[in-house]
């Protein structure tokens, strides 16, 4: 049995481990042209947190892909591997001026082992005269740890790399069983998919030890402390391709995060990132039978369009992909 993934970033590595789990005696190979630090997955902030519009198929199967993620990310964070690949626990506020719904989440207040109303005292811990409020426990993965570990686990586990650039389907060389799909902003081009939409992100990573909880305001603002740097944000820029950092932006990061935490003024800034976040209304996780002008048949299942919360849901998305492998196999699949 021979399995291919489209794609190196956390949706690639996390599907491709998954086959091999499910699949241990199958040959699996990744093939993209971007590896570790060229992945839009590198840049993100990678706190297991997953926005309320976030959509699969179905709400159940949604809510399904979450529980499998924090499950996934949570058992990774108990092990004694969590220090190498980059996972720990953390805990945070949502603040918000403007309504108690901004600082709600069904996804998650169920899941998490904390998610609970913040107290008066707890809404003054930052300036900007909060009115709601919630803190939570979560998980935080550094993908800048995690790619690597996970590249390097999936070749322990005899997984082959191959650096090629796709255009289609068929430019692939090896005969697989099943291709799958994980290839972000990427599936645009391959699949001539009109529905995903890049999303710009821009973000600060600075040094600040002494910031050991999360915290969110109004306006897509956020400070994350890492392993080694914490990240200030954000934008959410629909339909921008700019890959280009803006000072525009940096600044409007910084004056909103420096309200919040002024201690954050001293900060040493370590580096600006950009990135464009596949988005897509209902995330695309289904199989499809590509054929060709030649009438060659290919078996493909698309993972893609995860937008801003390809981290949080990565795991759960990957086995659900999996699954959807193994019915394409037996031929119970939808198609």
């Amino acid at each position: 049995m021979q399995f291919g993934v489209l794609g190196s970033g956390i949706i690639g590595l996390t599907t491709a481990l998954e086959l091999q789990q499910q699949f241990p005696s199958a040959q699996v190979s990744i093939i993209a042209d971007r590896f570790n630090e060229d992945t839009v997955s590198y840049v993100a902030a990678g706190i297991f947190r997953p926005g309320t519009s976030f959509m699969g198929p179905t709400q159940e199967i949604t809510q399904q892909w979450m529980t499998d993620a924090f499950n996934y990310w949570d058992e990774l964070r108990r092990s004694k591997e969590a220090p190498l690949a980059g996972v720990c626990q953390l805990s945070g506020y949502i603040y918000s001026r403007t309504s108690p719904s901004i600082v709600r989440n069904h996804f998650i207040e169920k899941l998490l082992p904390v998610y609970r109303r913040a107290t008066d005292e707890e809404l003054r811990l930052c300036q900007g005269g909060w009115k709601y409020g919630s803190f939570f426990t979560t998980c935080l993965t550094e993908s800048r740890l995690f790619l690597p570990y996970a590249t390097n686990k999936f070749l322990e586990n005899g997984g082959q790399v191959v650096r090629q650039h796709v255009k289609n389907f068929f430019d692939v060389q090896q005969n697989f069983d099943v291709l799958v799909n994980c290839t972000g902003m990427g599936a645009k081009e391959l699949c001539n998919d009109q529905h995903l939409v890049p999303i710009r992100g821009q973000v600060l990573k600075v040094r600040a030890p002494w910031i050991k909880t999360a915290f969110y305001g109004d306006y897509d603002t956020y400070v994350l402390p890492g392993f080694e740097t914490v990240t200030l944000g954000g934008c959410r820029q629909f339909d921008s391709y700019n890959t280009e950092w803006c000072k525009y932006d940096s600044m409007a990061i910084k004056e909103r995060c420096y309200d919040l935490l002024p201690s954050l003024k001293k900060a040493e800034i370590v580096r600006e990132c950009v990135g464009l976040r596949p988005h897509r209304a209902i995330v695309r996780v289904e199989p499809e039978l590509v054929t060709n002008a030649e009438g060659r048949r290919l078996k493909v299942v698309h993972n893609y369009g995860h937008g801003g919360y390809g981290v949080t849901t990565a795991p759960g998305t990957a086995k659900y992909a999996v699954k959807i492998v193994r019915e394409m196999l037996a031929g119970n699949s939808k198609l």
